[in-house]
């Protein structure tokens, strides 16, 4: 099975190094020196990675043969795709990849069903799953312990506790610009009333 574990940013210096965006909970597994990624597009790849440091706070990687800059900026915005076996699982219990949790269906603690994960967003603060409902409207749902409480791979669900306003459709959203606009208008319907 082949895993999305990279984007290749802007390159960095001027002897073909490139920054990354990690998009693996195991760049140290994935991403370490002498591993061999295929890419998307394919035609930049496969690629082998010659080292990686982490410099002010990013991740930072060199491919055997890209010695320059051109060639490291040639490869921006390249996927980087390891292969990985469909059985294996990460080390902590409480992790998942994404093609584990693809498809779960979400329901909540009282057994209300929600819909279907079709997507996974990996955002910088949270991780987010996108959920079809029976009519086809999205709902997206934070990947976080408080509201995902239980991932069951053998029932195939996960089960959540919603705060107010998440998944119903009955949830109201009032700000103070609402309230301003309607006072205004109740004014200026009391003043043309008056005339």
């Amino acid at each position: 099975m082949q895993l999305v574990v990279a984007r290749v940013g802007r390159a960095h210096g001027i002897k073909g190094e490139v920054t990354v965006e990690v998009r693996t909970d195991e760049p140290e597994l994935r991403l370490g020196p002498g591993a061999v990624l295929l890419t998307d597009p394919a035609s930049t790849g496969p690629l082998t990675i010659e080292t990686g440091r982490v410099h002010s706070g990013r991740l930072l990687l060199r491919f055997a043969g890209v010695r320059d800059r051109n060639a490291a900026e040639a490869l921006r915005n390249t996927l980087l795709i390891a292969e990985v076996d469909p059985d294996e699982t990460p080390e902590d219990p409480d992790e998942y990849y994404d093609h584990q949790l693809m498809d779960l269906d979400v329901v909540t603690k009282d057994g209300a069903e929600v819909g279907r994960i079709t997507e996974i967003s990996h955002l910088p603060s949270q991780d987010l799953f996108v959920v079809e409902r029976a009519d086809g409207t999205e709902v997206l749902i934070p990947f976080v312990e408080e509201i995902v409480v239980e991932i069951d791979l053998e029932e195939q669900r996960a089960v959540i506790d919603p705060p107010p306003g998440l998944i119903d459709d009955q949830a109201e959203i009032v700000s103070s610009r609402d309230e301003e606009n309607g006072s205004s208008e109740s004014d200026e319907d009391a003043a043309g009333a008056g005339v």
